[in-house]
């Protein structure tokens, strides 16, 4: 190449300047219009430098490609991330390729970047303050509402011995030897039981809530039906008027009609780290889980002391207090539900915090993504009988599901058994709440720390098994207590072990199936198939200790050993089998590495085919 080949091949640096945000069907000299664009696929040829052997011919050997194709508006975008100022062909003869060749060196297309780490970091970070800590909001006041129904608070009687601020489950849902006139939820048992009184009410007013909960978790896949902005809307619109409502039950019937509706718009909810993953590419997708559903650790840690403040105004109040404290914990989430038309975006492209270049930023980075889970040999969505039928016969979609499960039911015996550790330590009803919200916190801390290291090195299963082997020996050391004649407070110290695990767990668990499914509507149906299967585990975990088994809960204890136990054992075959899949596909295409944009040279199908999904281990 003489010096003046040379200098057309490497660009001023004040030409790179000027090509630095250039998208595709930008309105620069050097590339092809729009219109011109429109409908074809582009091949975009990035010289090795003036060292390369390239051929006279243009043999694409010696380049790396990258390849533009249409997005959803029409435009044109390229997957790996770099502007069109390299060489562009005309791979189906519509003679739109620009007069002359324009090659860069290596060293110069980081001057050509749709976009920089700055500008991406600064998207990020507005949907973590703006749309992630929202969400998180509105699971925190659901959370709350759900668990209104389990405050253990009763009111004060002078005839009446004073009840614990905490009880272990007996102690609200079939304690018998209380006399019916403490009543239950600060009144409510006398307020709302039939005559003659039925046996099982109360009990049927909780399950009814969880039956409906687990029946209609199917929702989870209209976050990608309906505009978010209204789903959400609706969603905590409908929680909080029904959980308001409870304040005005005549009958337990009738309460457990509005916990059953109460639990349906509940379901719609959990759908949210898939809604996430719209806006957040997979290796940040554990960490954005993670803030959301830390928001219950971080509730349980003042729900009950809120419930308890609430219930003491309303002893002076003129209407029953459990009725006040329905009222007082479903209003908020009215008004969420009000801020959430304008809060909540339907997409990366239409959130309204974005300026018109972030839009662009937020919508470019994750084009490379889109890219990996597309079929290279055809654009066209697969049909939902085939996406059904594709999550029912994948192992990785009933594995992680079945691994929800198991922690779900140890996670339902946490809140059952601390408050009788406490109890027997001899503490107050005030030390026993205040001693509860510890293991909880330092569980919200844990999670948000794991997630971001989880992303960071791109791993779910090492972070799975070892916290689920740390919460493994919290519950084997619980139920080694009768023999190791454990202390009240070696059995405290066992707790925090056992929460920090599972509840890192069940973060790490959501990400990775949202993570291992190749489209969107795959990670949808994989995501409703592991919170139906898994949403029955507080179902199992809730009745795993009996009155007869206090005061350690042996029979519980060793069960949940098992459960999390398991989860540690699957989530290892689990990663055996995603290893095995990606050796497949590193044998199917010639390459083990994982395609950051830049893709091969070895023919067509064999550039686009290096750029395919990978599992995350």
């Amino acid at each position: 190449m003489d010096q003046q080949g040379a200098a057309s091949a490497h660009p001023s640096p004040a030409t790179a300047s000027s090509s630095h945000h250039h998208h595709l069907d930008s309105d620069s000299s050097d590339l092809a219009s729009p219109s011109t664009l429109s409908g074809s696929t582009a091949q975009l040829t990035l010289d090795k430098g003036p060292n390369s052997s390239s051929s006279s011919d243009g043999d694409e050997k010696d380049g790396d490609t990258l390849w533009a194709d249409d997005d959803e508006d029409g435009q044109r975008d390229v997957d790996s991330g770099f502007a069109a100022s390299y060489e562009l062909q005309d791979l189906r003869g519509e003679g739109y390729a620009p007069s002359g060749r324009r090659r860069l060196s290596e060293s110069t297309a980081a001057s050509f970047q749709l976009y920089t780490p700055d500008e991406e970091q600064a998207v990020v970070r507005k949907f973590d303050r703006r749309l992630v800590l929202f969400l998180s909001i509105c699971y925190m006041l659901s959370f709350i509402d759900r668990s209104s129904m389990l405050c253990p608070f009763h009111r004060r009687s002078p005839s009446r011995t004073r009840l614990p601020l905490s009880l272990n489950s007996e102690d609200w849902l079939t304690r018998r030897d209380v006399d019916i006139g403490n009543a239950r939820i600060a009144g409510m048992e006398n307020d709302l039981q039939t005559r003659p009184p039925r046996a099982g009410l109360y009990e049927w007013s909780l399950s009814s809530f969880y039956i409906s909960y687990i029946a209609f978790e199917w929702m989870s896949l209209l976050w990608r039906v309906i505009p978010a902005h209204v789903y959400v809307s609706l969603i905590v619109l409908s929680w909080g008027v029904i959980a308001s409502l409870q304040a005005v039950a005549t009958s337990y019937p009738v309460l457990i009609f509005l916990r059953t509706l109460l639990g349906i718009g509940e379901a719609a909810f959990t759908g949210v780290p898939f809604f996430l993953s719209f806006f957040f590419k997979r290796s940040e997708l554990a960490y954005r889980t993670a803030m959301f559903i830390a928001a219950a650790p971080l509730a349980t840690t003042f729900s009950s002391s809120l419930a308890w403040l609430i219930l003491k105004i309303g002893e002076a109040g003129p209407i029953a207090p459990w009725r006040l404290l329905f009222l007082v914990e479903g209003f908020p989430s009215v008004v969420i539900a009000v801020i959430a038309w304008s809060v909540v975006p339907d997409s990366p492209q239409t959130a309204r915090y974005l300026t018109a270049r972030e839009r662009k930023v937020a919508h470019l980075r994750l084009r490379h993504e889109k890219g990996q889970s597309r079929n290279p040999s055809k654009h066209a969505p697969e049909s939902r009988l085939k996406v059904v039928l594709s999550v029912l016969l994948d192992p990785k979609a009933w594995l992680t599901a079945v691994m929800f499960f198991l922690t779900n039911m140890a996670y339902s015996s946490l809140p059952v058994f601390l408050p009788m550790i406490l109890k027997e330590m001899g503490h107050t009803a005030l030390e026993s709440q205040a001693l509860s919200a510890p293991p909880y916190l330092i569980a919200f801390v844990a999670v948000l720390a794991t997630a971001h290291l989880s992303d960071k090195l791109g791993a779910r299963s090492p972070f799975v098994v070892t916290h689920a082997l740390a919460s493994t020996a919290g519950y084997l050391a619980l139920a080694l207590a009768r023999p190791l004649q454990l202390g009240p407070l070696l059995r405290y110290l066992a707790v925090y072990p056992a929460a920090v695990g599972f509840f890192n767990v069940v973060v790490l668990v959501v990400a990775w199936n949202v993570n291992n499914q190749p489209s969107e509507g795959r990670r949808g149906g994989g995501f409703a198939l592991m919170q139906v299967v898994g949403q029955c585990g507080p179902l199992v975990g809730t009745r795993l200790y009996p009155k007869g088994d206090e005061p350690y809960f042996e029979p519980g204890m060793w069960t949940c050993a098992g459960a999390m136990a398991g989860v540690a054992l699957m989530a290892l075959v689990l990663r055996l089998y995603l290893a095995r899949l990606n050796g497949r596909m590193d044998d199917g295409e010639g390459g083990g590495e994982e395609a950051q944009g830049l893709v091969g040279s070895a023919g067509i199908e064999g550039r686009r085919s290096r750029g395919r999904f990978r599992y995350m281990l």
